[in-house]
């Protein structure tokens, strides 16, 4: 994330603690600067990040990354969130690439398991084909799987720690140029409109709780 955003709104570590709320405690990995631990049960529960970064690049630490969201599948709780949703869909043999339809940024609707909730989004990336034994638990016309499931590991491609706010400083700082512009203007009318980010959060803190060993 820019540093100017981060000044404002804070790093992901800020953000997840910020969604999940109290009652954890939370240790950070910069894998991306090859800090990739190999216990799976060094922690309790595992969070994978967005990140700038896609998950077929070709970067030293994805194999390491990969080999550790293999260990972690089904022996303690790991949601993934966009990058994370992807990488984690990767690495147990799903496929991840660019969308021929291009970008969903801003607030989005999805069809998580019947209901209808809004969520702010960030992507060009998405799952094409999702994992052997993973359900879809999230979907709208756009992303197909947006969300995935299979017993202790949820992944969502939307950004239910991006809260309006920042959204709208991510516009100029680092949409405009490389998003289509009708998609952010698209985005920009949206801001004033509520998400389900507090519910999504909650949830999210439960399933963790719910499935910690």
């Amino acid at each position: 994330m820019r540093p100017s955003l981060i000044d404002r709104h804070g790093n992901y570590p800020q953000l997840y603690a910020q969604l999940l709320g109290n009652g954890f405690e939370w240790q950070v990995f910069r894998v991306f600067e090859g800090d990739v631990p190999d216990d799976p049960t060094l922690c309790d529960g595992w969070l994978v990040s967005g990140s700038r970064f896609g998950a077929y690049e070709d970067h030293d630490w994805i194999g390491p990354l990969e080999r550790l969201i293999r260990a972690i599948h089904g022996t303690r709780p790991m949601v993934g969130i966009c990058f994370g949703h992807q990488i984690i869909a990767q690495a147990l043999g799903g496929e991840v690439g660019k969308f021929g339809r291009g970008w969903a940024v801003g607030r989005r609707a999805y069809d998580w398991q019947g209901k209808t909730v809004h969520l702010n989004a960030w992507h060009q990336d998405q799952v094409i084909h999702p994992p052997e034994g993973f359900a879809t638990v999230m979907t709208n016309e756009f992303t197909k799987y947006a969300g995935l499931s299979c017993g202790k590991t949820l992944t969502i491609q939307p950004h239910p720690e991006f809260r309006n706010d920042l959204i709208g400083d991510m516009i100029p700082a680092v949409g405009e140029g490389i998003v289509p512009d009708d998609v952010l203007s698209d985005a920009r009318e949206n801001l004033s409109e509520p998400t389900d980010a507090a519910m999504t959060g909650a949830h999210l803190a439960a399933f963790f709780r719910e499935n910690a060993p």
